[in-house]
């Protein structure tokens, strides 16, 4: 089985020359999610929190269309524009996987972020 491509109306549409995600054989690749809102086009809230919400709601219905969900993720990378909001964003993250059963995870502090959003989140699931 070779690569196939992953695409949903549920979540926001990719903003460059990428996929929503990709899959291969057992595992699916969901690109950084952004806090859009699928249904305005625009960033959520100016707050750590609900970015992360939106971020995490978007990689969900991603992996649902792949016929995977979170609980079948095996690694993620938060990517933050300012680790001051760690402890909040992983306040919210937590909320979003069963306890026990949190993926590996990378967070990392970076200069800027599409859209000037303070979260992006991305992740690698099995089916």
């Amino acid at each position: 089985m070779g690569k196939i491509i992953i695409s949903t109306l549920k979540a926001p549409q990719a903003i460059g020359p990428y996929s929503q995600a990709t899959g291969i054989s057992e595992l699916v690749f969901v690109s950084g999610q952004l806090p859009i809102n699928n249904e305005s086009g625009k960033i959520t809230d100016n707050d750590i929190e609900e970015q992360t919400k939106q971020s995490l709601t978007n990689l969900s219905e991603i992996l649902q269309a792949a016929g995977s969900d979170l609980n079948k993720v095996l690694r993620t990378t938060v990517y933050l524009s300012d680790m001051k909001n760690f402890e909040k964003m992983n306040k919210v993250y937590k909320t979003f996987f069963k306890p026990g059963n949190y993926p590996a995870r990378t967070a990392i502090e970076v200069s800027k972020l599409p859209k000037d959003a303070l979260v992006e989140v991305e992740a690698i699931a099995h089916l």
